[in-house]
């Protein structure tokens, strides 16, 4: 999964208008809020809100697995 992480995050993707960010109707007021937007290119886009310049961009396929894999505790989080 490493991999996954390291090929799909980038800083600052510009084809994204900065209207288009969704933020998530999990996340409450105040920090740790997630962000999602798509730019009609098929590529998902995720950010949170304390690292807005850090984007995970990901295929529907791909984040669909993402969360089957941590939702099935398949994933470490890496300050542990």
């Amino acid at each position: 999964m490493t991999s996954f992480i390291a090929s799909h995050v980038r800083l600052r993707d510009s084809t994204v208008p900065t209207n288009n960010w969704q933020k998530s109707s999990y996340s409450h007021e105040g920090a740790n809020c997630l962000y999602v937007a798509s730019a009609g290119d098929g590529v998902i886009r995720l950010r949170e809100s304390d690292a807005p310049d850090i984007i995970l961009t990901a295929t529907r396929p791909e984040l669909d697995a993402l969360v089957r894999s941590l939702r099935a505790g398949q994933l470490v989080r890496a300050d542990r």
